[in-house]
């Protein structure tokens, strides 16, 4: 039936006089009626909205209170990647300064040049979300997640109170909001104190809290959780003339009834963020929520742009932390865990002890010198630290508080009598290295996701469609062990997985099924041998000319390829000679995978055969693979650092430490344009290859 038009002109003004009093309860912190009359205006808007379903519009104040239960949660594309920023961690006021020295350097500021402008804001502790208002209403909410596609959380977000379903005034085509979902600790304080008389569960910290909420599938769980929001970006924006300064934008921003922290502040160069850091760092405590640092950001939106980014990560933002926690517990074991890599890392098992916001068992001993230097034992009483608030790390050790029975020295070779805890393949230690690592690569099953990745990567198997999630969902179900399991998947087992249909399983057994004709270089790039990268799998084809000979060489046989070296040597003849590895190769060849045969030669001389040449820094025009691959198509050979025997370094924007050490050994530093000029000038010589990549 028709709506009224009495009825709906009473449902709109519900509708803007309900939002008016959420923000001012939930938002100004000043309730302008009595809940019971804010009850009652809710109950007759939720009354017409039953009678009239026509009604029941998106920003209706009645869709807080949650809708029904999801399956799970749908992905959501960000148009603009949702970026993480570079952490300073130098807690003190120079980490600040050498914020702002970057950006000067960056933008070619002298001294006399005046101060840049920033905003200082604080880093909440809580998850990052996305807010998408179309026409000035909320149609959508997702997670951060990996910052390319994250999770659709519309339902959870509307049920916040500070998160306006209508935006005050802007009905733009688009404009979306970038913010943290958080709790306020007297908020976390109270849903814990109920969580315990009901005998629930109770939480570790805020953060956890809040994240576990916006991640819940029945949107009225999450409307029992009393989250908050705060706004401090923007992402795709249509239709919005957007203000000229970051600060400009978070007013505008407030002025739309969107949530934005009052502790922030427009100051003046390093010494202005540096009194920032120092003042908020002085009332951290007493904030109504956790923050774990501070954020800068330069507040001409134009700078930012001519700073740009730099691996993904802004030039012009920084996050400055604050000194972490610490607490003092005592070492009740000391175990190995082994990484996606190989490396072997000791890990001190802890009696549980409440530090910088979580309850800590496990602290990082990183490494064998490491754990020697602050000489940790079992049984020791020791101050463990959360660095960087995220990783615990045992600091030191109270030697006075040291029992009579404390344990030995740590000795890795000895806790693991030389074999890795995972697979029993031996564990190596290079010279010169920190890291035991274990040997097992293709085999281990703690290296097993990391080992299948590398494995069907574009420059080694070339395997398109086998990706992260993929790979996870192989190993997790123990579909996959070894690279040669690939080799016997079927359409029908593939599609069984997780968002994968039908035509995307046959397409990804197609790609496999593809991989098996390859190339020795490849092939012997994929098995993920220690630095045994593309150029010297090349080497190693053209000197034995197949897989077998590699196989059987000792490490003086290797020593005769170009550019190997007895470490690299080493490296291989250790990697073939573990029984796993042999298992697995043979596995791979059972199953089809097969190169060409290639006539053992020595390395043709070209014009850059000798030279040697390390990268560093972001090229303007060229990308890495690009440059090496035109490098090594002349004979030259690329290097990953710098020394005495490097020819030449060429350096791009941020080029780092690299740069710095080539100008202390004398390195001759080229830039982009100098190297394509003398590509160029090679490509014309007597030697020279009539083209490259």
């Amino acid at each position: 039936m028709a709506v009224p038009s009495v009825a709906a002109e009473r449902a709109e003004a519900l509708r803007r006089t309900l939002a008016r009093y959420d923000h001012a309860y939930y938002v100004l912190d000043a309730p302008e009626v009595p809940d019971a009359e804010y009850d009652r205006l809710f109950r007759e808007l939720q009354a017409l909205e039953s009678e009239y379903q026509e009604l029941a519009t998106p920003d209706s104040p009645t869709r807080r209170v949650g809708g029904k239960p999801l399956d799970a949660f749908a992905p959501v594309r960000h148009a603009v990647p949702m970026l993480s920023i570079r952490t300073e961690t130098d807690t003190e006021a120079t980490g600040a300064s050498a914020f702002d020295a970057r950006v000067r350097r960056e933008l070619g500021l002298a001294e006399s040049d005046p101060p840049v402008r920033y905003v200082a804001e604080l880093k909440f502790d809580g998850l990052a979300v996305s807010l998408r208002y179309e026409s000035g209403i909320l149609v959508r909410a997702a997670t951060r997640g990996d910052g390319e596609t994250g999770e659709d959380v519309t339902q959870n977000i509307r049920t916040i109170g500070e998160v306006p379903l209508r935006l005050a005034s802007l009905t733009v085509p688009v404009l979306e909001v970038r913010g943290e979902v958080y709790m306020r600790r007297d908020r976390f304080e109270a849903l814990n104190a109920r969580q315990r008389e009901v005998g629930g569960k109770t939480f570790v910290n805020p953060r956890n809290a809040a994240a576990g909420a916006v991640r819940q599938l029945d949107p009225t769980i999450a409307a029992r959780r009393p989250l908050s929001f705060f706004a401090y970006g923007l992402g795709e924006v249509v239709g919005w003339e957007i203000p000229s300064t970051h600060s400009g934008v978070l007013e505008a921003l407030a002025r739309q009834g969107l949530p934005v922290s009052a502790d922030r502040a427009v100051v003046s160069g390093g010494e202005g963020l540096a009194a920032f850091h120092r003042d908020v760092g002085a009332r951290r405590d007493a904030l109504p929520f956790d923050i774990d640092g501070v954020v800068y950001k330069v507040d001409e939106l134009a700078l930012q742009q001519r700073l740009g980014f730099v691996t993904r990560e802004p030039r012009w933002a920084v996050a400055h932390k604050y000194p972490a926690q610490e607490q003092l517990t005592i070492v009740r074991d000391i175990e190995i865990q082994v990484g996606r890599t190989g490396k072997l890392t000791p890990v001190a098992k802890l009696e549980p002890v409440f530090v910088g916001g979580t309850t800590v068992s496990n602290a990082t001993l990183h490494n064998e010198d490491e754990t020697r230097r602050k000489d940790v034992r079992v049984g020791d009483t020791v101050i463990v630290r959360r660095a960087g608030d995220v990783i615990p790390e045992v600091v030191r050790v109270v030697i006075e508080r040291r029992p009579d029975d404390a344990g030995p020295p740590f000795d890795m070779r000895t806790v693991l009598g030389g074999c890795c805890p995972v697979c029993q393949s031996t564990i190596v230690r290079e010279e010169g290295e920190v890291d035991w690592r274990c040997s097992g690569g293709l085999y281990c099953p703690a290296q097993r996701k990391q080992a299948l990745l590398h494995f069907a990567s574009r420059r080694a198997m070339d395997i398109e469609g086998l990706g992260d999630k993929v790979v996870d969902q192989l190993v997790e179900q123990a579909l996959v062990r070894t690279p040669a399991d690939l080799y016997g998947l079927t359409t029908q087992a593939l599609a069984a997985l997780d968002r994968m249909g039908e035509k995307s399983a046959g397409n990804l057994v197609a790609a496999i099924a593809k991989s098996r004709h390859t190339t020795l270089p490849r092939f012997l790039f994929s098995l993920g041998i220690r630095h045994v990268g593309e150029a010297t799998a090349r080497d190693l084809a053209r000197h034995f000319g197949d897989l077998g000979p590699i196989m059987e060489a000792r490490p003086d046989d290797l020593l005769r390829v170009p550019d190997v070296g007895p470490i690299v040597a080493q490296s291989i003849a250790i990697f073939f000679a573990q029984p796993h590895n042999r298992e697995v190769i043979d596995g791979l060849t059972a199953a089809g995978v097969e190169w060409p045969l290639l006539t053992p030669t020595p390395r043709e001389a070209q014009p850059f055969t000798g030279l040697t040449f390390v990268l560093t820094g972001t090229l303007p025009d060229l990308g890495r693979d690009d440059a090496r691959a035109r490098i090594e198509a002349l004979g030259g050979k690329v290097a990953g650092s710098v020394s005495a025997k490097t020819s030449y370094v060429v350096a791009g924007a941020d080029p780092g430490s690299k740069l710095d050490k080539a100008q202390t050994l004398g390195v001759k530093v080229l830039d982009q344009d100098a190297l394509l000029t003398m590509i160029a000038a090679a490509r014309q010589t007597p030697l020279g290859v009539t083209d490259a990549p």
